[in-house]
């Protein structure tokens, strides 16, 4: 039973996520290949960075739909009656594809930790550059905006951590409340522990209309590196530790960190809903076939499992803009769909 479960599982994910991508790439590929010089190796690079994104996404889908193919399939050969016949309740029977379904789990866990979110993070940057070429350099981030005052500072790239920050290709707006008063432009910007020194920098004055060239210009004595590194912290480009870490250092700094803990949450709860799916299809096990309800039964196992991932959904956005506390935002729907699922199989099996 677990293999035909697992068997079953990997073909209803591999049928999905060949459709799903041929689909994206349709949509994305005329933007990939709108910057100068991108070619077919760049769209097999879109679709190694996408796929484990559909993978991730549909993988609790594929399980919902493997196990009622599974069951159905068992259920149609009279051997469900068999095994009720030799002394096995409803549980014993669903048994071992909830085993099965636990090392799906871990692997997702797992999966979405080391390749799903370095993709994403990696994808968001290429996104952000109009698919043209992202810098070698790890823990990057590109086009950050950050707002001092009336003041606008935007860096197109920005590497390091704390005190160690780097940006590079920085513009800076220095406006007054009637509009534009100059614009700086600097190769690179160091932190000195107190302000910002620009190196190869160009300024103009808006007024004037006259261009001033310097090689050093201390500026942003208010800014803090904090505020380009912690800049759209997405809780799905980073590992679970790296978003723990992210959180720490932006309740540090006063930023509100609510989005964030219901996302650390769900990259828990997220793969265990993989569990989940054999006691939700499992009302497709049960039943006569010849009474001509099985398709019924197997339309209701799809139609609990596809609620689950609605309500799944609707509260982690709800946890996202901060109505929901995030532990409840994250598990609340798994233990609401799970004694959902105890109960219709103890009251129509048990």
């Amino acid at each position: 039973m677990a293999k035909m479960f697992i068997v079953r599982t990997l073909a209803v994910l591999a049928l999905l996520v060949l459709v799903l991508q041929a689909l994206d790439l349709l949509g994305e590929s005329g933007k990939i290949l709108a910057y100068e010089g991108n070619g077919e190796a760049e769209l097999w690079t879109y679709v190694s960075l996408r796929a484990p994104q559909l993978v991730a996404r549909f993988l609790p889908f594929s399980v919902l739909l493997g196990t009622i193919i599974t069951l159905a399939t068992l259920n149609q050969n009279s051997e469900v009656v068999s095994m009720k016949a030799g002394g096995l309740s409803a549980h014993q029977i669903l048994a071992p594809l909830i085993v099965a379904s636990m090392g799906v789990a871990l692997f997702a866990f797992i999966f979405n930790e080391t390749i799903v979110a370095p993709s994403t993070a990696r994808l968001s940057q290429w996104e952000k550059v109009e698919f043209g070429p992202i810098p070698a350099e790890s823990n990057i981030r590109t086009n950050v905006w950050v707002r001092d005052g009336n003041n606008l500072i935007n860096a197109q790239s920005v590497t390091g951590r704390g005190a160690e920050v780097v940006l590079r290709d920085i513009t800076i707006y220095n406006r007054t409340e009637n509009g534009l008063k100059n614009l700086l432009q600097g190769e690179e910007a160091r932190f000195t522990g107190s302000a910002w020194l620009l190196t190869d920098v160009t300024q103009f004055d808006v007024s004037t209309g006259t261009e001033v060239k310097k090689a050093e210009l201390v500026v942003g004595d208010s800014i803090r590196p904090d505020q380009f590194t912690l800049t759209n912290v997405s809780a799905d480009s980073l590992s679970i530790f790296a978003l723990h870490t992210a959180i720490g250092e932006l309740e540090q700094a006063g930023r509100p960190t609510m989005s964030l803990k219901s996302g650390w949450w769900h990259k828990i709860s997220g793969p265990m809903s993989s569990i989940l799916m054999p006691l939700l299809g499992a009302i497709a096990a049960f039943g006569l076939a010849r009474s001509g309800q099985l398709f019924l039964r197997a339309v209701i196992g799809m139609a609990l499992g596809f609620a689950y991932f609605v309500a799944d959904n609707f509260a982690l956005a709800m946890g996202t803009i901060g109505a929901y506390p995030p532990i409840l935002a994250a598990w609340a729907p798994f233990l609401l769909f799970f004694l959902i699922g105890e109960t219709v199989l103890i009251r129509t099996e048990e």
